[in-house]
């Protein structure tokens, strides 16, 4: 066998150290370099695509042009080390270490209480330690782009920026209210308790106590790097890898002789678009050439018509170019160099821009290309070389649709690009829409340019180009050539608008969808490109002292105005502590996260940074690609046949039991979804693993139903007493529906385990990244068929959670723990960020009906509401999220007749589960929403109705539980005053009157919020505590570290118990084989329960030391324990919480199953563009029922990263699906959650003050949740600013905006002529309906003469619910598919259930299901229904209402 060609040796620095690679291979990146070669685990993998952050490390490289040092941050997961030859890497390792030193960046965001769960905090630290390395003294602007591109799912980024402003230029005065004056000022009018009280906190940390930045004592560039720039290697690197090989030609000359013998070989820099396409789309390069050496292609050319940018500059580096030229060049030149550098500000984040090259970004051609819609109109030309010589080309629409004939040739290379000036009499402008406002790919994005002729508005020349609205850019030269020569308005802008749509065509079926939205943005940047060049020219007739064009009314001024990006402010309020409380006393003060050093210093070790084992597997997993199939057969021959394969995991491997009856660990004979594991693999490395999944073949044949979606027809939802107090007490009714889209956790450290098999007793150990590690435990027993007490799951800290990570955790640890015993090996398993996205589920849909009856003053009388939520295709907890959805549905408000019902339907989706607010975000939508529907009827602001219709004396909720309503209405009144509601209402309708293409709303809510699980067994706690002979502390519990800190607030509690510092005490690690049968991390309640238990354990051991203390009053703690261990003092204890009382009874529909409320009230001000649907949050102010906390600087960072959160949930979050069952939406790119532009410019937090509640520790009370629901203010804001502008444009008021209220909804809600101009240009495609099948076929032909047992006599106040039995306690047995009537001649009257077998559906079942396949009509639901003891199978439903 021939040996394989000697690679060059790869030379480049980390952290100061120099590496060689001998044997590098281009297909590693630099993150996994970094993590398994060098052990450097702080930089963190989360998405694999640079759209996360996580992984940001910095590179300084040696700029041959300026001859400066270059230190730019980029995303190691996208990097391939072969691109670093003469680099030096710094990641968060080398900027500083708890061990050595911290740096000042790293102090600061620990101290400012900027870490949580601490999984993205290494990538936050090197952003702005980048940031300091070129600027020590930056910008808050700068500070804002630099932090543009890295997310944060806990903390709602304020502490961050915070941290990262300390840095900043001092700004005068008060971050609110300017030089001289202070919010906290207390004004005349002040009448809230927060403004007259002496004991309020505002400050979270110390500012003097941080060390100063010191930018000589930064690692310097290493020397030998410097002379390798300064005397470049000339000759051609070679890196052969398995597959792939790396070729870095020196010269420009070597590189177009490589060209000519690898025509087919794509050019690599950044590999921002490639490494995505090679990891996620399969495409694959033998060869990969390398021009990164060459310094023609960064040459910078600046000539009297335009500016020449080498094609390998970074969009980065143009971007700074273009901020250079352009104040050299009089304003009409740069009309095109502005509006490039509009796009390159929000285009990607800062790491791309540093990554991703001119050259790479146009050739690629993507369709949501920001830059080349604006280069194809501004007339850029592309110089092209190769061996034969140079030529140019033009960059417009035929080289942008590929046409051979305008395109390069395979061997020539893109050298650079000219952009030309821009003309007198010219104008250019670019637009962009995207689902928020930076990192974001755009929906559609637009260059436009017109030249008049000179001292006239006559069009002599017109260019409109258009990205994401086809495969490339795509432009319209049939519509600009039939406007040549007309006159710049009305008329113009009307034909063009017809026009250009016909020319643009974009069918209803066009990927992507959003298609009358597309189409509608298409003419909106149309018309505001018809407004700026109008205001431009204008202009210039002003300076002529002339009036010769059309004037732009006042009110159309504000659609000119993109909404600006601005560094958020705010202030945190909190109750000091009691100026008695001992200064070692922690508790009540804001104490730093335990592990916020260590995570800003990346030595806080999460699941997957345990170093590797011996003779450790890899396991990957491989899931169904078919939504409903049954699996005819499954060969994995060739995937064994691969090397280093170890094995196939399959469910005949299983020894104990495959999972639940209706949730199977490993699919047997079918699958119900898309992403349902069928089969694992193991292999020596990770790389090999995931190949061999590539080599399985699966065989299936496809089965009915597949079902989707829980869109629900017409029902007639209310019983006959319900419909008597209508009639009798209702003097108006209304009803509507509500839709609230799901939510994926996006926990920052995917789903990942390590299993490792001892050597006797079958016994495992198990590091898991869960909330739940007892459920873990007990699943990996049942599924090897072990005792218990053989396996110990370890949690360190958990990368996030948000209920993400109670159920699946166990699922993944025991096809893992299979793996291990089969195998005798450890095995590892961690989730790519597609596949825990496809597999995992979130939380689920609603689909809400509500019936109001109201009278005209606004008291609601009576409600009716039914919610349907999607499962998924198994139970999971899908139960338990329908009965607290049905508890918690009435919120704040006092209604004396009330019915709640849900159901929970099974789909063919993968099963969605546990997330922050259980049902409770979704369900309260559905409450507030009908709520402002009454305020629309009646006339009044919505902010009357809340009032009038809340709790105001002690009194008992819908299912009779009693509680004061005192401190709800204190919140609420606090919040108003807080947030000067009122006047600021006022502010907003006076500015909405000023201004048509721009809306501001405003809305406040209320929120009652019940704390715990509703079962009492759930609520208790152990915890165990060892005092140490030298007097230290540890002390373990059975809650787990999700970011929450509670580990944190356990020490205080123990502090405060044993009064001796914090500094004495440590907790490990949470363990099952230290606190045995623990309950989930969940529920709002974990530093409840858990913080009784140490509580428990410390007064234990402090009662055995009485007798001690007493004798040698005056003794140290370390004397004490001295005595008392030479005495023969147990100095171990074990606490224990028996739980607070919760109950329900639901045959009854009543009971306390809460053991308290949290309450709170949340104020937001947003402002809308009406042309594109965007938003900007204006002003936020949360009053939130803290009572006394134990640690306000966490506590305030719960409240924070939840509203953030449940903002996210409400306006950008949304999940899309193929219509096969295929989740697009599986990454950053596709999947949006708030970044740090989505922060309220103005965010203010505070604590209710002079709160107790005697029921919890030290009068506390869990907050992890509670924010998540206040983040829709922010969703009723925009519904208020939509409505206004409804209002204004003379449309009816009985609308519904949606949740996620995307710029989608927005902007189609605000309808006008260019949304009707879209909606009638759309070709329509045919829609199925919902159910459509007559009553009386059902019944007759379907359910033969089977009767529903009704209720004679509904409760004045009541609901049921149709859930399952938890599938934890016992099989899943009924499951009902809702199918009903709509569209009669007459109204239906009845809701039909079909009640069969989950597994086993009866013939009846089947028929009906067959039947309404057979008649197109696949969007049914399937509810599940609890069914009595003894009842028949099939429960068919009378008529609720009598005709």
């Amino acid at each position: 066998m021939p040996c394989p060609p000697q690679s060059d040796e790869l030379v480049f620095f980390v952290n100061g150290r120099k590496v060689i690679e001998r044997s590098a291979d281009p297909e590693v990146t630099l993150l996994n370099f970094l993590r398994k070669n060098l052990h450097l685990t702080g930089t963190k993998y989360a998405c694999g695509r640079g759209g996360c952050g996580a992984c940001t490390v910095m590179v300084s490289k040696h700029d041959p042009v300026s001859t400066k040092i270059r230190h730019f941050s980029i995303t190691a997961c996208l990097v391939p080390i072969c691109s670093l030859y003469g680099a030096a890497v710094t990641t968060v390792e080398g900027v500083g270490s708890i061990k050595t030193r911290l740096h000042p960046v790293q102090e600061r965001i620990a101290k400012s209480h900027g870490t949580q769960c601490g999984f993205c905090t290494p990538g936050m630290v090197m952003s702005m330690y980048t940031l300091l390395r070129n600027h020590p003294q930056p910008s808050e602007e700068q500070l804002m782009e630099s932090l543009g591109g890295n997310l944060c799912r806990c903390t709602g980024y304020r502490p961050i920026l915070e941290s990262g402003r300390t840095f900043c230029m001092e700004s005068n005065g008060c971050q609110q209210k300017g030089p001289g004056n202070c919010c906290l000022d207390q004004g005349e009018n002040d009448s809230s308790s927060l403004g007259r009280r002496s004991d309020i906190c505002t400050e979270l940390f110390a500012k003097e106590d941080f060390q100063p930045l010191d930018p000589t004592q930064e690692l310097i560039f290493p020397p030998e790097l410097l002379r390798m720039a300064e005397n470049p290697e000339k000759r051609t690197l070679t890196f052969y890898g398995e597959r792939v090989t790396w070729i870095s030609p020196g010269t420009l000359k070597d590189l177009l002789e490589l060209k000519v013998k690898h025509p087919e070989a794509p050019l690599i820099l950044g590999n921002t678009s490639l490494g995505p396409a090679m990891k996620s789309q399969g495409h694959f390069h033998p060869i990969l050439l390398s021009p990164a050496r060459i310094s023609e292609l960064t040459t910078v050319t600046k000539t009297s018509d335009g500016l020449t940018i080498g094609a390998g500059c970074s969009l980065a580096q143009m971007k700074d170019i273009l901020a250079e030229r352009i104040p050299e060049l009089t304003e009409e030149k740069t009309q095109t160099y502005r509006a490039l550098l509009k796009h390159l500000r929000s285009l990607a984040s800062q790491q791309i821009r540093n990554m991703a090259s001119l050259g790479g970004h146009i050739i690629s051609r993507h369709c949501y290309s920001d830059l080349n819609p604006i280069l194809a109109v501004g007339n850029a030309t592309l110089n092209l070389i190769s061996e034969e010589g140079t030529r140019q080309i033009p960059l417009n629409e035929h080289f942008l649709a590929g046409l051979a004939s305008a395109d390069l040739k395979p061997e020539e290379i893109l050298e650079s690009v000219h952009i030309p000036h821009s003309r007198k009499w010219e104008f250019v402008s670019a637009f962009r829409q995207a689902q928020c406002q930076q990192n974001a790919l755009p929906d559609v994005n637009a260059g436009m340019r017109v030249l008049f002729r000179e001292g006239t508005d006559a069009i002599e020349d017109l260019s409109l180009a258009y990205g994401g609205l086809g495969a490339a850019t795509v432009s319209a030269p049939k519509s600009c050539q039939q406007l040549l020569g007309r006159l710049w308005n009305e008329l113009m802008l009307n034909e063009a608008c017809r026009l250009l749509l016909d020319e643009v065509s974009l069918p209803g079926s066009a990927p992507g969808g959003k298609v009358e939205f597309r189409r509608t943005l298409v003419v909106s940047f149309l018309f505001k490109f018809y407004l700026e060049v109008l205001q431009e020219l204008n202009k210039i007739v002003s300076a002529l002292d002339s009036s010769r064009y059309p004037e732009i009314s006042d009110q159309f001024l504000s659609a000119l105005e993109d909404l600006p990006v601005t560094i958020p402010q705010g202030v945190q309020t909190y109750q000091s502590v009691d100026s008695h409380q001992p200064l070692q006393d922690p508790v009540g003060r804001p104490i730093m996260h335990l592990s916020g050093l260590k995570h800003a210093t990346g030595e806080a070790v999460f699941c997957d940074d345990i170093p590797m084992v011996d003779k450790e597997l890899f396991m990957a997993l491989l899931t169904s690609s078919r939504a409903h199939a049954k699996i005819i057969s499954i060969d994995w021959s060739e995937a064994l046949e691969l090397p280093k394969v170890v094995d196939v995991i399959t469910a005949e491997d299983i020894p104990g039991t495959n999972g639940a009856e209706d949730d199977k660990l490993l699919a047997v004979d079918e699958v119900l979804c898309v992403g349902q594991i069928i089969c694992a693999v193991v292999a020596e490395t990770e790389v090999q693993a995931k190949r061999a999944l590539e080599k399985i073949k699966i065989t299936y044949e496809d089965l009915e139903p597949v079902i989707f979606t829980i869109q629900i027809p017409e029902l007639e939802v209310l019983a006959h007493e319900l419909c008597k107090q209508f009639h009798t007490n209702a003097s108006l009714q209304g009803e509507g529906e509500v839709h609230v889209g799901g939510q994926e956790h996006f926990y920052m450290e995917t789903q990942r385990v390590l299993v490792i098999p001892k050597t006797e007793d079958k016994e495992l150990d198990i590091y898991v990244s869960t909330q739940d590690p007892a459920h873990v435990q007990k699943t990996v027993s049942s599924t090897l068929n072990i005792p218990i007490n053989r396996i110990t799951c370890h949690v360190k800290r958990v990368g996030g959670g948000f209920g993400g990570k109670v159920g699946r955790p166990a699922v993944f640890g025991a096809i893992a723990a299979v793996g291990a015993i089969k195998t005798g090996r450890p095995i590892r398993l961690v989730l790519d960020r597609e596949d825990d996205m496809l597999i995992t589920g979130g939380r689920h849909p609603l689909f809400g009906k509500y019936k109001v009856g109201f009278m005209n003053t606004g008291r609601i009388k009576v409600l009716d509401i039914e919610c349907y939520i999607n499962g998924g295709c198994t139970l999971d907890d899908s139960e338990l999220v329908t009965e607290f959805l049905i508890l918690k549905l009435e919120n704040a408000y006092k209604i004396r007749n009330l019915r709640f019902r849900g159901r929970a339907c099974m789909t063919n989706l993968p099963s969605n589960t546990a997330f922050r607010g259980f049902g409770f975000p979704q369900g309260t939508l559905v409450t507030e929403s009908c709520i402002t529907a009454v305020a629309a009827k009646c006339g009044l602001p919505p902010e009357k109705i809340r009032e009038k219709n809340m709790y105001k004396t002690v009194d008992k909720t819908v299912y009779k539980q009693a509680f004061n309503p005192e401190n709800l209405i204190r919140c609420w009144n606090e919040c108003l005053d807080k947030s000067s509601f009122h006047s600021r209402r006022m502010q907003v309708e006076e500015f909405n009157k000023k201004n048509y293409w721009k809306k501001k709303g405003i809305a406040i809510i209320p929120m009652k919020f019940s704390v715990g699980f509703a079962a009492t067994s759930y609520h208790q706690a152990a915890a165990l505590v060892h005092i140490y002979t030298d007097g230290s502390v540890l002390v373990t519990h059975g809650g787990n570290e999700l970011g929450q800190g509670i580990h944190t607030k356990m020490l205080q509690v123990a502090s405060r118990e044993l009064k001796i510092p914090m500094s004495y005490m440590h907790i490990c690690e949470t363990s099952t084989a230290t606190v045995p049968n623990t309950i989930a991390t969940a529920a709002s309640i974990g530093a409840d329960v858990n913080g009784r238990a140490v509580q428990n354990a410390c007064q234990i051991l402090l009662k055995r030391l009485e007798p001690i203390i007493k004798k040698n009053p005056e003794g140290t703690w370390e004397d004490w324990i001295e005595a008392a261990f030479e005495q023969r003092i147990s100095l171990s204890a074990t606490g224990y919480f028996r739980g607070y009382k919760a109950f329900m009874d639901w045959e009854k529909g009543e009971g306390d199953p809460f053991p308290y409320y949290v309450y709170g009230a949340a104020c937001s001000e947003v402002e809308i563009d009406c042309l594109t649907g965007t938003h900007k949050k204006i002003r936020t102010d949360i009053i939130m029922d803290a009572c006394c906390s134990l640690n306000p600087a966490i506590d305030i960072g719960q409240i924070e990263g939840s509203f953030i959160q449940g903002m996210g949930l409400y306006t950008i979050e949304e999940l899309k699906y193929s219509p096969e069952g295929f989740l697009y939406s599986r990454s950053p790119d596709e999947y949006k959650i708030p970044t740090i532009t989505d922060v309220p410019e103005e965010f203010n937090v505070s604590f209710l003050p002079s709160s107790q509640t005697p029921l919890t520790i030290y009068s506390s009370k869990g907050l992890g949740e509670s924010g998540m629901f206040l983040g829709s203010s922010v969703f009723f804001a925009i519904a208020d600013a939509v409505a206004t502008a409804r209002r204004e444009r003379d449309m009816a008021e009985d609308f519904t905006v949606n949740s996620p209220a995307t710029p989608e909804q927005v902007r189609m809600a605000c309808a006008d002529q260019f949304t009707e101009m879209g909606v009638r240009k759309m070709e329509r495609g045919k829609h199925l309906s919902s159910i459509r099948i007559a009553e009386n076929l059902l019944e007759r032909r379907i359910l033969g003469s089977h009767t529903k047992p009704t209720e004679s006599e509904t409760p004045r106040v009541g609901f049921t619910t149709t859930t399952l039995r938890r599938r934890r306690q016992r099989p899943l047995r009924d499951v009902a598919a809702a199918v009903v009537g709509q569209n009669f001649p007459s109204p239906p009257s009845a809701c039909v259930l079909l009640t069969s077998e989950w597994q086993s559906p009866p013939n009846q079942h089947r028929r009906a299901m067959s039947l309404c396949f057979r008649l197109g009509l696949t969007d049914f639901c399937q509810p599940p229904l609890r069914r009595r003891r003894g009842a028949a199978p099939f429960t068919p439903a009378k008529p609720l209402c009598p005709p």
